[in-house]
């Protein structure tokens, strides 16, 4: 087994002393004084406002009685404009929901990044997410009045033009001041120096975010932090705040993101729930009470959960540590089933069933990637060992042991399989984004995987992924295999009949539909028109004039589609022009996502292309081993014995 993954020595703090010390910020430019907005912003009252509170029974939202919210008469601010610092995975699609359910509200997005914000104004948006290109769309550009026969009268339904309201800029001098609400939604990595390199977060860029927006919000603004950080990091952000601008008290509340790359748009639109934490005073339940509303333009109210600043940030934590832990859980019981003949994909579906665990995360695999289960647990065991609880820190860091060891473990099978030698030997890597799904590359299970395999000094990798940027693709090899010479036998291909010419194995360590073969069947998730509802009319919380929502238009759109999976973007011709490129524009002349059905792998040419032994190493449990094994491959399957 692999070697148990540390973190490094971290200072300690007595049991008497105080773990939320920090560091000040102060700033020496005055400049901003001067622009600074300084009259009070009063906002207007939303009349007769009432709120009911979530509470759970069975692991099912219920009604309580409303007395014993704590929002309860607390009248929210009519929220007109919001603003989102950082145009990323978080701040990007989060904006874009917001201002699809919100037409009436202005939704700004800044961002220094010039490049990234003119990617958010093409049609090439800067991450692949099913489903976000039509509602960037219906906010950032508009839609035209359409009429369509309604589903129950077989009258006409006129559906009224709306106006842009989703913007995005790097104007940031220009929004944050005209923002009721200003979220933040920058980067907070592991940090890589210092005192807890390698474990705790780096909030540099969360800190020069809350400078630049405490010299430019206007006064009452609520500042929402979105990104993930450390318990009591909104301690943080208000001493900042308290520094720059003494004078006025910004609310801070806490909003943390639970999104899944890939169903980031179906997790926005239907989410388990919405949380947020605020101070238990009035003017915070004031704050949480506005934050409710934005939301609750299509999120029940008893979805939208309320609670105490830091235990949300310390939910946000956990919730990642708990869903990392699942996987290597199953992970390792894929360990236990090479060994003893038994399925893990039958042990899977047999625990999945059990309603205290159910189904979800107990997929085994070759470990989870991505930029946030991995940082968050480090950041989580840091903090534990930090508060002089050693065993609970162990605990969480056993979670990321089992996750070395089973990708660890995969490499080491390839190399075994192959009569412990690839010298001379091609090996074709089939997947690089950390799932499907998604364009994103960072900390990609892969990438571990091909630095284990070119330490055996084969004569080539050669990768393929349908979904990702091949120069991203370069760009995490160059950063975790620093050796020029290794990385000399390494190549990215744009289809997936090169990795395969010639090579002795093929791995398959992301499960893209384009994998299972020509007779695989696509994933439901990817199938599915993800912009779509039960009922019309089913979210009630707010009324834009009577008129229909757009999840009521999206149900319309169903409807119109005849139930069926409609592959049509725009089914009811509401859509304006999209932006045009120029015509040198290098991201039309490549698609990073295609789903034409040459794009599937052909396993029989597969075969006739390979040399033998034609091994085919299943990483992600996706393709049918013994329909394979017929066409003349050896085929080992994460979780399988060798009968598959």
């Amino acid at each position: 087994m692999a070697s148990r993954t540390s973190i490094p020595e971290v200072p300690q703090l007595s049991r008497g002393s105080s773990s939320d010390s920090l560091t000040t910020i102060s700033s020496s430019d005055e400049s901003w004084k001067h622009n600074a907005p300084s009259s009070r912003t009063s906002f207007a009252y939303a009349p007769n406002w009432k709120i009911g509170s979530p509470t759970t029974k069975g692991g099912q939202f219920e009604h309580i009685d409303e007395s014993v919210d704590p929002l309860e008469g607390t009248r929210p601010p009519i929220v007109k404009n919001v603003c989102f610092v950082g145009a990323g995975f978080v701040g990007g699609p989060t904006a874009a929901l917001i201002a699809l359910h919100n037409p009436n509200m202005t939704v700004n997005v800044v961002d220094l990044n010039e490049e990234r914000i003119a990617a958010w104004n093409s049609t090439h948006l800067p991450i692949h997410e099913a489903g976000l290109p039509k509602v960037v769309r219906i906010a950032r550009d508009g839609t035209r009045q359409v009429t369509v026969p309604s589903p129950k009268s077989g009258e006409s339904i006129t559906l009224p033009a709306r106006q842009p309201n989703l913007f995005f800029t790097s104007d940031v001098t220009k929004c944050l001041p005209e923002a009721d609400i200003i979220f933040i939604c920058v980067n907070t990595p592991t940090k890589m120096h210092g005192v807890g390199a390698g474990a705790t977060a780096d909030l540099f860029a969360l800190e020069s975010a809350t400078r630049t927006v405490a010299k430019h919000a206007k006064v009452g603004a609520i500042i929402v932090e979105k990104s993930t950080v450390p318990c009591r990091t909104s301690k943080m952000l208000g001493e900042i705040l308290q520094q720059i601008r003494p004078e006025t008290n910004f609310e801070i509340l806490s909003n943390p993101e639970f999104l899944a790359e890939g169903t980031a748009v179906d997790d926005l639109m239907h989410p388990d729930r919405i949380l947020i934490g605020s101070a238990k005073t009035p003017e915070g339940l004031r704050a949480a009470s506005a934050l409710k509303s934005v939301y609750g333009a299509w999120v029940p109210l008893q979805r939208i959960v309320t609670v105490n600043t830091f235990s949300s940030e310390l939910t946000k934590l956990i919730a990642n540590a708990m869903l990392a832990q699942r996987i290597s859980s199953i992970n390792a019981v894929s360990a236990l089933c090479e060994e003893l003949e038994a399925d893990v994909s039958e042990v899977s579906r047999a625990l999945g069933l059990d309603t205290r665990l159910g189904r979800k995360f107990l997929q085994a695999g070759v470990g989870f990637g991505g930029s946030c289960f991995e940082k968050d647990i480090l950041n989580l065991s840091y903090l534990a060992r930090c508060l002089h609880l050693p065993e609970v820190a162990d605990y969480w860091m056993s979670i990321l042991s089992i996750n070395a060891y089973q990708r660890q473990r995969f490499a080491q099978q390839v190399v075994r399989k192959l009569h412990n030698n690839l010298r001379g030997k091609k090996i074709a890597i089939y997947g690089f984004a950390f799932k499907d799904g998604t364009n994103d590359t960072r900390n990609s299970i892969a990438v571990h995987i091909i630095a284990d395999l070119a330490a055996e000094l084969p004569r080539e990798i050669a990768i393929f992924d349908p979904g990702c940027n091949p120069d991203e693709v370069r760009e995490e090899i160059e950063r975790v295999i620093p050796s020029p010479a290794l990385r000399s036998r390494i190549k990215v291909c744009a289809d997936w009949r090169e990795p395969v010419d010639g090579a002795s194995a093929v791995c398959i360590l992301t499960p893209w539909h384009h994998f299972k073969g020509r007779h695989g069947r696509r994933p439901s998730r990817i199938d599915r028109d993800i912009l779509t509802t039960t009922t019309i009319g089913a979210v009630q919380n707010s009324n834009h004039d009577g008129a229909l929502s757009e999840m009521d238009i999206m149900d319309l759109e169903k409807i119109q589609s005849g139930m069926g999976q409609s592959q049509v973007e725009d089914l009811l011709q509401r859509l304006g022009p999209a932006p045009q490129c120029p015509p040198e524009c290098q991201a039309c002349k490549k698609s990073s996502v295609s789903h034409t059905p040459e794009d599937i792998v052909n396993w029989m040419a597969v075969s006739q292309m390979m040399e033998r032994p034609a091994w085919v190493f299943d990483g992600r449990n996706i393709v049918d081993g013994v329909r394979l094994q017929q066409l003349g491959f050896k085929v080992h399957i994460t979780g399988k014995g060798a009968g598959l």
